[in-house]
């Protein structure tokens, strides 16, 4: 099996060291910590890093060149940052 770097493997190691450093130091939203929400928010992240490894998946098997993938890959980033920004 070759190894092959996507966009959603660097999004799923966000998520992963994103959790960690949540269980580790905390969450602190608008400077004030939440102490108490540091569990629930770690897995959280934890359950968004498993969606986007199993979407990784997805599009690896749909599109089997790696330049179509980056390609498709970066645009379903760009569209879920694009939601983001309209529902926030």
């Amino acid at each position: 099996m070759k190894l092959r770097i996507t966009p959603l493997n660097f999004a799923t190691a966000f998520f992963i060291l994103a959790a960690a450093y949540i269980w580790i130091y905390g969450a602190h939203i608008a400077g004030r910590p939440l102490e108490s929400w540091k569990g629930t928010i770690g897995w959280i992240f934890v359950l968004f890093a498993v969606v986007v490894f199993f979407l990784d998946l997805i599009f690896r098997n749909f599109f089997a060149q790696l330049k179509k993938l980056w390609i498709v890959e970066l645009c379903f980033i760009a569209l879920v940052v694009i939601i983001f920004l309209l529902v926030k």
